[in-house]
């Protein structure tokens, strides 16, 4: 078992851990928002977000919602719902994510079955402490389209392109949008407060339309 702590979040690997036992342990935490768990081919890590990881996730996840709605972009926020398929032995919760492309097919759902359904679109990933487990390789069984990996200081966009991601400089949702322009609405974010940063990144999405 390996344990870290720093201001952003707490992290505790474990492997050898069975699906069973990961389902078990899905069911004992939840949706109480105090742990979020990743498992991939028998390796377990729960992640506590603490205030940096959260506080992250929270800004990336409001100036999303700005793009989304300032472009008439029809979408589902999705959350840190679990996506898991258990003949993959993958399972993840990710920070947050979204369905865009595929918003129609799980649109009026209360349940989605991975096996069937879509997987989101887009996954948010705070990685403040850098994970143990391979997140990129766990996404990617998923199927999950495009992740954004951000460590505190860099913003990452990546591609799922032949079952492997690649760092792009573009979003394909958002096809305008570059991890620059997010750092600087998140860095406005701090300075001159949210809410005349999703102010000022709805004024600069018009203008680029």
């Amino acid at each position: 078992m390996l344990t870290v702590i720093n201001t952003g979040e707490e992290r505790t690997f474990l492997r050898n851990i069975s699906w069973q036992l990961y389902e078990s342990l899905l069911a004992e935490i939840g949706d109480d928002g105090k742990a979020r768990l990743s498992y991939y081919q028998g390796s377990l890590e729960f992640m506590s977000p603490l205030f940096e990881h959260e506080h992250s996730n929270r800004l990336i996840e409001r100036l999303i919602s700005a793009i989304a709605e300032t472009t008439d972009l029809d979408y589902a926020p999705s959350g840190s719902m679990t996506i898991k398929r258990p003949d993959l032995a993958a399972g993840k919760e990710p920070d947050s994510c979204y369905y865009f492309a595929n918003e129609l097919a799980v649109r009026g759902k209360t349940k989605l079955d991975f096996t069937q359904d879509p997987p989101p679109d887009l996954a948010v990933e705070i990685d403040i402490t850098s994970s143990s487990l391979n997140q990129l390789a766990l996404y990617a069984t998923l199927g999950v389209g495009e992740v954004w990996r951000y460590d505190g200081a860099e913003l990452i966009f990546y591609q799922l392109q032949s079952d492997k991601y690649v760092a792009v400089d573009r979003s394909s949702i958002f096809p305008i949008l570059a991890p620059a322009r997010v750092l600087k609405s998140i860095a406005e974010c701090q300075t001159e407060g949210v809410n005349q940063a999703v102010k000022n990144l709805r004024k600069w999405v018009r203008e680029n339309l």
